[in-house]
């Protein structure tokens, strides 16, 4: 039979038995409740405004000086009639193209869509983004812009089936061509771009996508 002194102490972790019990069911019950209340990633496209792309389901900003408009526009502005006039695909500006791989919504600053790859009578989709990776990816970049980032686009673009990128350097007035990320040609004022073999037959001065910059004060 216990003694007195062998009753207590048995009573006692009795006790605390049944509150490490208690704690344990209630612990439970609060982790059970957090699982449920995991916040949903919220639409990325709900109540958009303004120029962004969708990297890894989070909007970014895609932000661009008068000067590197500027440039878009005077490319697309040769570019697209060509790619019409010639039954050769559509050509965009600040267009969203949902890269297979990654599954982001990038928005080159010009693209190509060639219509062996979009036929022209598959007609144009109804989404936020096309589902499909250009034939031809134009960025315009900035003094601002750091190039590791542009590397990790030109990595996506090729890895989602882009062809070919133009990286046009608005400061140093060239355009650097990437057949691949270790074939590259780097084009200055003097050159002829060419969009051979993308674009067939497509020609322009390299000086004609610079603009005059205003006169520093």
């Amino acid at each position: 039979m216990a003694s007195g002194t062998e009753r207590e102490r048995l009573r006692a972790a009795a006790g605390e038995g049944r509150v490490l019990n208690r704690c344990s069911q209630h612990k439970g019950s609060t982790m059970s409740t957090a699982s449920l209340s995991v916040p949903t990633r919220l639409d990325p496209y709900a109540d958009a405004d303004g120029q962004f792309e969708v990297v890894n389901g989070v909007r970014v900003e895609k932000a661009m000086s008068v000067f590197e408009q500027t440039i878009a526009t005077l490319l697309i502005g040769r570019l697209e009639p060509f790619c019409r006039e010639n039954g050769l695909g559509r050509a965009f500006v600040e267009t969203a193209f949902r890269i297979p791989g990654s599954g982001n919504d990038r928005k080159p600053d010009v693209a190509f869509l060639s219509f062996q790859r979009w036929p022209a009578a598959r007609g144009t989709p109804r989404t936020n983004a096309w589902p499909i990776a250009p034939d031809l990816a134009v960025e315009v970049i900035s003094p601002t812009d750091k190039w590791f980032d542009v590397y990790d686009k030109l990595r996506e673009y090729f890895a989602g089936g882009v062809r070919q990128v133009w990286v046009i350097g608005s400061n140093l007035e060239q355009v650097t061509i990437f057949d691949s990320l270790t074939a590259v040609r780097i084009l200055t004022r003097a050159d002829e771009l060419t969009g051979d073999p993308i674009i067939p037959g497509f020609r322009m001065a390299v000086t004609d996508l610079f603009p005059l910059p205003e006169p520093t004060p």
